[in-house]
């Protein structure tokens, strides 16, 4: 496999010296907003003469540098100046005159504090006040894609996995969490102010994939190797939301092979975090906007767990090619829920998932090379990239690649054989085109494979070069009924239509209505008269029904977009809803004046990419 592909987006030098396992230990000093302590990393050199070993800090103030063996051997080091996206290379000096020689193994130890948000993007630190028991403060760290050396000083680089250990102090009663299995039991100190929860992540893996969480957190059992954690007034919303988790597991483990870390917990977040769910290991954070009530939005669970195998266990080398981590999770996800639901949900779904990459290729434009499946990303923020393209332009690859081949039959069989090839690895798109031409030499004819247009796929901006075939029937009744509306709907005087249909039946149908070209607000006024939209308690269908809203300038829907995108800091909705917000003729003042004085609620990341939406960066 690839392993000397240079990641535009880390300063680091891992082809020279490449760091092999991470132990951190430290303090969350909630006073001063900031992580207080030392990491050491043990390196090995990869050739001979190496005399530095170069780590990605960003926003950190290094105290100083010495050798982890003989803490009294300080150590050499510069800190270049920062850039605004990629931070500052730390170089330290190692190996003396000569060098390391090829195979050495060192260990640094660095001691450092982080800067108070928003410095540390990685980081959001709550008060009381922001969350949901109003008595103890919070803390929730987001590192992906590049946000890691705003934390740990690290080679912040997805082609670096490592294992790590670390021991956290946080003041007492709080409870740590990590992306990590705890390690014995919490110590507490001598004066009994504080608490020292210890962690170790044996599988190794890259920075992005470090988690800490800290507050007032319990938790509650949801099957034998998972529990829910949160604050006390969520926690059994979650246990009932996220009661499938188990059978999600057993169904993934049957596709594509044992799940090898141990616990799988579930993290509900406060409001603020900025996405639906991020995948760490053993803990994986979610959203507070996936309780419905009906588990109607479990399938963000479904996807993060699939994140085990796809992404977490086999890895983009870069995030140029991180569409082998999303686009594999949504094949992933899908076969997991159409084991649950039926062969025809997974059709369904990515019907549902076309329109949110159309929606993403409107935005960015259908010439924008951010939307290549492998986006050039030299001197650009991963985070300005970031959209819909590489998990369902992804996903829609593989599967025109399983309809090429003859179906899942065979197809199947070929995920997972990929999957088990890579266990902890780092890979590339160049390394998936190889395995698939010799997986399926003996399988498909020549002429099948070569019709695979590897360079249109991989480079050509827009939407995908072909659409798969889908069954439609499980979306007709929604396609069906839109249609009636946008011909005016005069024919529709109960809410009876909608009687027994699913959550996603009724976004497929909210996604016809929107793509439909003039909607009067009168039809508006009715629907929302009939089905209750406005007052869904489903964050997916809100945001829906509130996109629509603003595009036809339907005031009424403005207050309660407002507290919706007030509520929350999920980013899938809030950068949406501002931008219709922005574009429409009842919201635009309204919405700058709104973001300008809830700017510090919501995530560093957050904040940052919705002002460049506003056009206020």
């Amino acid at each position: 496999m690839a392993s000397k592909a240079v990641d535009p987006t880390s300063l680091s030098n891992p082809h020279e010296c490449k760091v092999k396992n991470l132990s951190w230990n430290f303090r969350a000093d909630f006073e001063r907003k900031v992580l207080d302590g030392a990491v050491d990393l043990h390196a090995e050199s990869q050739q001979n003469g190496v005399k530095e070993l170069i780590v990605d800090t960003k926003n950190l103030t290094i105290k100083r540098v010495v050798s982890a063996q003989d803490p009294s051997q300080v150590l050499s080091f510069t800190l270049a100046p920062q850039h605004d996206v990629f931070g500052s290379a730390l170089s330290i000096k190692v190996g003396g005159d000569a060098g390391l020689k090829q195979g050495e193994q060192i260990a640094v130890r660095i001691e450092y504090e982080t800067s108070p948000s928003p410095a540390a993007l990685a980081i959001q630190w709550l008060n009381a006040s922001q969350t949901a028991g109003k008595k103890h403060p919070y803390l929730f760290t987001q590192c992906q894609a590049i946000h890691a050396r705003t934390m740990v000083p690290c080679q912040d680089t997805p082609s670096v996995k490592t294992p790590y250990q670390a021991k956290v102090t946080v003041d007492s009663p709080l409870t740590a969490l990590m992306s990590a299995v705890p390690v014995g039991e919490p110590t507490l100190s001598a004066d009994g102010k504080h608490r020292t929860f210890a962690f170790e992540q044996s599988v190794p893996i890259p920075s992005y994939l470090i988690a800490l969480a800290v507050g007032a957190l319990v938790s509650r059992d949801i099957g034998p190797r998972s529990k829910v954690w949160s604050e006390a007034e969520m926690v059994d919303a979650g246990a009932h939301e996220f009661a499938e988790t188990e059978k999600f597991i057993s169904i993934a483990e049957n596709l594509v092979g044992p799940y090898v870390w141990g616990r799988y917990d579930i993290l509900l977040l406060p409001p603020s975090f900025p996405y639906g769910g991020m995948e760490n290991p053993c803990l994986t954070f979610v959203t507070p906007t996936l309780l419905a009530g009906d588990r109607s939005n479990a399938d963000v669970v479904a996807h993060e767990i699939s994140h085990s195998w796809t992404g977490n266990l086999v890895s983009n080398l870069t995030w140029e090619h991180f569409w082998l981590n999303e686009g594999f999770t949504m094949f992933l996800e899908r076969k997991i829920l159409a084991a649950i639901h039926g062969d025809k949900y997974f059709d369904f779904d990515s019907i549902l998932g076309w329109k949110h990459l159309q929606d993403d290729i409107d935005h960015f434009g259908p010439t924008n090379p951010l939307t290549n499946l492998m986006p050039k990303l030299e001197n650009i923020d991963p985070d300005d990239a970031f959209s819909s393209v590489p998990y369902e332009k992804g996903f829609t690859l593989l599967v025109y690649l399983q309809q090429l081949v003859g179906g899942a039959k065979l197809f199947d069989p070929f995920f997972r054989a990929w999957i088990e090839a890579n266990h902890y690895k780092c890979v590339t798109s160049y390394d998936f085109k190889t395995f698939f031409h010799e997986y399926f030499a003996s399988k498909v004819d020549k002429a099948t494979l070569d019709k695979v247009d590897w360079d249109a796929w991989f480079n050509t901006p827009g939407m995908p070069i072909v659409k798969p075939e889908y069954d439609t029937s499980l979306a007709d009744a929604s396609n069906q009924l839109a249609a009636r509306w946008i011909a005016g709907g005069a024919d529709i005087s109960s809410a009876t239509d909608m009687e027994g249909w699913t959550a996603k039946q009724i976004l497929q149908f909210l996604d016809k209505i929107l793509d439909a070209e003039v909607v009067p607000v009168s039809t508006i006024e009715k629907m929302d008269s009939l089905y209750k939209f406005t007052a869904s308690r489903n964050a997916e269908i809100r945001f829906r029904w509130y996109q629509l809203g603003l595009k036809v300038n339907w005031e009424p829907v403005v207050a309660p977009t407002l507290e919706f995108i007030t509520s929350q800091g999920r980013m899938k909705f809030v950068r949406p809803l501002y931008r219709a917000l922005y574009k429409s003729s009842v919201g635009k003042e309204r919405a700058i004046e709104t973001f300008k004085q809830h700017r510090d609620s919501y995530h560093a990341i957050c904040a940052k990419l919705v002002a460049k939406d506003l056009h206020l960066a």
